[in-house]
């Protein structure tokens, strides 16, 4: 999970406010001291940790208690608004507003540049664009080779020249064929350090190239450092944001979000992993919703679109609708599951299963499952696809765990699944899905948010 360890400290916190009786300063202060400790191991800088916990502490004091809140929803609400605010409060988008939309990678060596441009041209592709990368990197000698296999692996036109010693000369030679894209990724050559030899690089080629969008790729490991090296290269090669990698791997990440984020030079992604598709927009209400374990309902929404059509989404909800549930369905949802990312990953953004606190191991266990799972229903005949409460007997287990080279106890297993799941469509039968009553009691029947749940649908300001 991405700063994993700073989220589990404040869901901690969290759970303490839920489980006292009364709301007084006591609890305040007690509250604050956890953000403080859960914030300075994330590596932030201690005085903006002391004017954020100073900021809750006032508006808790001051703030009139909104209608329809308790002390403690309101108390949570104060904390989720003041940690939105302190990583940047908006979403800064990239906006395609014009052909081709040139966005031009910066960055120090080691961060992350080249991987960045694919990662980035994989997030735009999904959304239909046509897009083009471009290597003006002449120091690294790997540089053109490594972009032109991410190339191969998104099927898109790599454009470079590994021969070539001046970056600005490569891309002239190419302009022309560039216009006919939507989007063009330029990957820039770095150094140790931000030297004059590379700001004069970067300006040389920015004045050729006017990029739409000038990005600093940072790692997150630099932690507080982040800030020193947001600023040089925002005064020195007027970046418009930056896209922060390996967040997912290092305790400094909450440091460089918040350095980045006081900077001017706002945050527009996030590397959250090292597969190509691991890359998300970053969005300060979303990432905090996700820390404190209240989900993130519209990256989920986003990437279940991504993994399943319109057409396949509408024929399940209606045999949801019906009751209607087999084996096929599930093999359908387990598919779809396996392109939205680690289950892990996934169960992050769902409310309410952030503060389970679901053990690794179990995690890893499921996806094990996953792999096998599939396996089996390969193995199985329509029939027992289509309606195996009816036809699954023992000599169907024995023929099937054989046939797919699974235990007869893994078969049984899933079978079991299934049964679950088919119970929990039942659930949702008749149910108004779009009533914070409906879905509160279903979150119950499935043991899910617990007597919580509904203050934590109250936090998130309209």
């Amino acid at each position: 999970m991405v700063l994993e360890k700073l989220g589990n400290s404040l869901r901690d916190t969290f759970t303490k406010i839920s489980k006292t009786l009364f709301v007084d300063e006591a609890l305040v202060n007690e509250l604050v001291k956890d953000i403080q400790r859960a914030l300075l191991g994330a590596d932030v800088n201690v005085k903006m940790v002391f004017d954020l916990t100073n900021e809750i502490r006032e508006r808790v004091k001051k703030d009139e208690l909104p209608a329809g809140l308790t002390k403690k929803e309101h108390l949570i609400k104060v904390v989720y608004e003041e940690l939105v605010k302190f990583l940047g409060e908006t979403e800064s988008k990239i906006e395609i507003s014009k052909k081709p939309t040139k966005i031009m990678l910066v960055g120090l060596f080691g961060n992350g540049k080249t991987t960045t441009a694919g990662k980035l041209c994989k997030y735009f592709q999904k959304r239909g664009h046509r897009i083009a990368l471009l290597s003006t990197d002449t120091w690294r000698p790997a540089a053109y080779e490594q972009l032109r296999q991410l190339g191969t692996q998104l099927s898109v036109p790599v454009y470079g020249n590994p021969k070539a010693t001046d970056p600005i000369a490569i891309y002239k030679q190419y302009e022309k064929e560039l216009l006919t894209y939507d989007i063009v990724i330029i990957d820039t050559a770095g150094r140790d350090a931000l030297s004059t030899d590379l700001i004069d690089e970067l300006n040389a080629i920015n004045s050729v190239v006017m990029p739409d969008e000038s990005l600093l790729v940072i790692g997150a490991d630099v932690g507080q450092a982040a800030e020193k090296q947001a600023r040089a290269f925002s005064q020195a090669c007027q970046i418009t944001g930056v896209i922060i990698t390996k967040l997912d791997g290092t305790a400094k990440g909450g440091g460089a979000l918040i350095a980045c984020s006081i900077t001017g030079a706002k945050v527009k992604f996030i590397g959250v992993g090292e597969k190509i598709d691991a890359l998300e927009p970053f969005v300060p209400e979303r990432f905090v919703g996700k820390l404190l374990g209240m989900g993130d309902i519209e990256t989920l929404l986003e990437k279940a679109r991504e993994a399943i059509s319109e057409e396949e989404a509408a024929d399940l909800s209606k045999k949801i609708i019906k009751g209607e549930f087999n084996l096929i369905d599930l093999y359908e949802q387990m598919n779809a599951m396996s392109k939205m990312g680690p289950l892990g990953k996934v169960l992050e953004m769902v409310p309410g299963f952030g503060q389970l606190k679901m053990p690794k191991e179990m995690i890893t266990v499921q996806e094990g499952k996953l792999d096998k799972w599939k396996h089996i229903m390969d193995s199985c005949t329509k029939e027992e696809l289509e309606d195996p409460d009816r036809v699954m007997n023992t000599t169907r287990i024995e023929r099937i765990a054989k046939g797919s080279g699974i235990q007869v106890q893994e078969v049984r297993e899933l079978l079991k699944q299934y049964r679950q799941s088919k119970k929990m469509m039942k659930m949702f039968k008749g149910m108004d899905t779009a009533s914070p009553q409906s879905m509160q009691k279903l979150m119950q029947k499935i043991g899910v948010g617990g007597g919580n749940a509904r203050g934590m649908a109250n936090v998130k300001p309209r």
